[in-house]
């Protein structure tokens, strides 16, 4: 079995800033890509930003300049570095993973169960 587990959301006022983290578990043979969504009730979710393994990232026009993504490979663990937050950043904020399983060797992509990320004055 494999987990994904974010945290770090939360309310912030606007041109503030957040940390959201991203923890894989479980049965890890190897981590490719990683990366953050997000969604708003009513709408498909979007990608925010990818990384690969090597550290090759790449985001949504509407973040850049504002986030940065990256990850701890020794950690399992992808990060969302969110500075100068605007109102319509608000969404609720889903990682994935592409994980090959350890002993059995499948691979799929896996989603964290997402956080709330309130920009608002």
């Amino acid at each position: 079995q494999v987990q994904l587990g974010e945290s770090g959301g939360g309310l912030v006022q606007p041109g503030g800033s957040l940390r959201l983290s991203c923890a894989a578990s479980g049965r890890i043979f190897s981590i490719n890509a990683m990366g953050w969504y997000r969604q708003v009730p009513g709408t498909q979710r979007e990608l925010v930003a990818g990384i690969t393994r090597p550290g090759s990232a790449n985001y949504a026009n509407s973040v850049k300049d504002r986030f940065t993504i990256s990850r701890d490979n020794a950690k399992n663990t992808v990060y969302l570095q969110m500075n100068s937050l605007k109102p319509e950043d608000t969404a609720t904020y889903y990682c994935n993973a592409d994980i090959k399983q350890f002993l059995t060797g499948l691979t799929g992509r896996y989603w964290g169960q997402g956080t709330q990320v309130t920009v608002s004055s």
